[in-house]
Formats: structure tokens, sequence, C-alpha cells
């Protein structure tokens, strides 16, 4: 089953943006297509293999972090290609 992924990552620190970025090369350097853009990352891909993917890159970040939050929406099927026609 196909999955889009839209992830925010807010670190409660100053040094915020060292973790932000760190995680996005994490997410870029993996076998699933990720688009970003200013507001969030998105991440798509085979549920079965990106969740234990994503499960592992967070818990990671999370380890090198005092205090983030994390907003994450899952929709079933690949957007990664959506384009409005409207």
């Amino acid at each position: 089953m196909e999955v889009s992924i839209e992830l925010t990552m807010s670190p409660l620190q100053d040094d915020f943006e060292r973790h932000i970025i760190d995680f996005i090369k994490v997410l870029r350097s993996s076998q699933f297509t990720v688009l970003e853009n200013p507001l969030s990352t998105q991440i798509f891909g085979e549920y079965a293999t990106l969740m234990p993917f994503l499960t592992k890159a967070i818990e990671e970040s999370l380890a090198h972090q005092d205090a983030v939050l994390i907003y994450l929406k899952l929709v079933k099927s690949n957007r990664a290609d959506y384009k409005p026609d409207f």
C-alpha cells in the first residue's frame, strides 16, 4: 500500500535549525521520494518499508534533541506526482 506522509519538525531549543537540516538529510538519503517546501517535508513510498525507516529516523533525531514536536500527516496513496487541475 502506497502512502504519502507530511512531516513538520519543531525543535524547542535554540539550535533548532541544525536538527531540522540533519533530519531532512537523513530523509533525502533514503530510497524514498522526498519533496520539501518552506513549511514541511513530504515523503512517499510503500507503507511496509517507509514506516520502519521513518520510525528509526525519528527516534535517532529525538535522541539528539532536548525537546521537539513532530507533526505527521499520513494519506493512503502516493501523491508525489499531484498537480492541481484548477
